[in-house]
């Protein structure tokens, strides 16, 4: 049961995260069309396309407490 809520915690933060990267490539297409060169160009999609990778990887990293603990279990002495 412990890796279970490790392993959804852990998953929950990749969905998460690869929600707020597509949030922040869309929400560029609201601006007008003049702008829209500037904020979707394609050094930035590549950008955005190397976050979805990484991106993950850092929140997991910096999440990492709260993904290893679980209700019930006694206090970790590292944390």
């Amino acid at each position: 049961m412990r890796r279970a809520v490790i392993v959804s915690k852990a998953v929950l933060t990749v969905i998460g995260t690869w929600f707020v990267l597509v949030l922040a490539i869309a929400l560029p297409a609201l601006l007008p069309e003049r702008w829209e060169y500037y904020m979707i160009s394609p050094a930035s999609v590549v950008l955005w396309m190397l976050s979805m990778l990484v991106g993950p990887v850092v929140v997991c990293w910096k999440l990492r407490s709260w993904i290893r603990t679980v209700p019930g279990d006694p206090p970790r002495p590292d944390s």
